[in-house]
């Protein structure tokens, strides 16, 4: 009888905690796939929504066997998941990462990270030319093979181009032509797992600050604007993003970051506290299709700022001689990729069920 007065005490106080516990606290959001790409794709990696409301996704260009060969492929892709286009973007290499639409020129610039030019590209043809091409430079923090990966613009359309390899954030004029750079420090190299030092860049809503993710460090970096539009010196603004891919930025000023390690959405606020854990792995069916987030690498939200869309890379690192991650196996297995998307609701702590999430807006 003692022994059951004591269980039940047990059991009453892990009840209490239950309760107590905030209903709405790391309520991670399902990741939905949006679209599953055509057979023989690559695993995607960068993604932008255009102006006319559909999603954009570049192909890095290797399954789960390899690198693939032929031009680097873009998919064009409708809020409801309908493959509207699919080209070959003509004079690319197979190995595509970051692409946006200039919010000032309205030009669509693809990141070629195999050649190391940043290409102008008609989405609708795939016709190409070479807007700025990027090349090893000895005043880089590391000068080595340039590794282009993510690219953002300032409110006057230059553009800005993360060189992971070389510790480099590149400055484009808005028309192209030569690059500069814009800043270089050792806290924008790695030496970490995967070997992509800085990746997602974007300025917060004043433009007075650049976050870029520093992938094998797992930080993110801030570097401030000076009034003359140069940068300062880089620091590091927050720790422990387990593998800090794409990062988008919403109205608030929370950063909505692509942890291709963790396989979720990681959002930090401004100053830099996590606020919500969103999507998760759900492993990959018997058909080699993954459900839920797989080497999450590139977050942009739809228009209305009701989802937030990301690309499944499912990149085994064991492909380019690394010791294999926990989920390498998993992305072994994948043989057919997907874009996913997620409700971009916050969820707030602490209150009811019904009350219990904001949208990012």
């Amino acid at each position: 009888m003692r022994k059951n007065r004591l269980l039940l005490g047990i059991l009453a106080s892990l009840l209490v905690l239950y309760v107590a516990m905030p209903a709405g606290a790391w309520d991670r959001t399902e990741a939905k796939i949006l679209t599953i790409l055509p057979d023989g794709s690559g695993g995607p990696e960068g993604l932008t929504v255009g102006p006319d409301g559909n999603v954009y996704v570049a192909s890095f260009g290797f399954d789960s066997q390899g690198a693939l060969t032929g031009l680097g492929q873009l998919f064009v892709i409708a809020p409801d998941g309908r493959l509207l286009r699919h080209v070959g973007i003509q004079g690319s290499s197979p190995h595509l990462l970051g692409l946006a639409f200039n919010p000032v020129s309205g030009a669509l610039l693809v990141l070629d990270f195999g050649a190391g030019n940043v290409l102008k590209v008609d989405p609708v043809t795939g016709n190409s030319s070479v807007f700025a091409t990027i090349t090893q430079d000895s005043h880089a923090a590391n000068p080595t093979t340039p590794g282009i990966n993510g690219l953002t613009f300032d409110k006057t359309g230059n553009v800005y181009v993360s060189d992971s390899f070389q510790g480099v954030i590149w400055k484009i004029g808005p028309t192209g032509g030569a690059a500069s750079i814009w800043s270089t420090h050792k806290l924008l190299t790695t030496t970490g797992v995967p070997p992509f030092g800085a990746n997602g860049d974007e300025f917060n809503n004043e433009y007075t600050t650049m976050f870029v993710a520093n992938t094998g460090d797992d930080t993110i970096i801030q570097i401030p604007v000076n009034s003359d539009g140069t940068a300062g010196t880089p620091s590091v603004f927050v720790n422990s993003i387990n593998g800090a891919d794409g990062i988008v930025i919403d109205k608030h000023d929370n950063i909505w970051v692509a942890a291709n390690q963790a396989d979720e959405i990681v959002v930090v606020d401004k100053t830099g506290k996590v606020i919500a854990k969103l999507g998760d792995f759900e492993g990959v069916s018997e058909h080699g299709v993954p459900h839920g987030l797989l080497f999450p690498a590139s977050p942009a939200f739809s228009p209305d700022g009701e989802w937030l869309y990301v690309t499944d890379l499912a990149l085994d690192l064991r492909l380019f001689g690394l010791v294999e991650a926990v989920d390498s196996q998993w992305c072994a297995q994948v043989k057919h990729y997907t874009v996913s998307k997620i409700r971009a609701r916050i969820p707030r702590i602490g209150e009811d069920d019904g009350h219990r999430e904001h949208d990012r807006d």
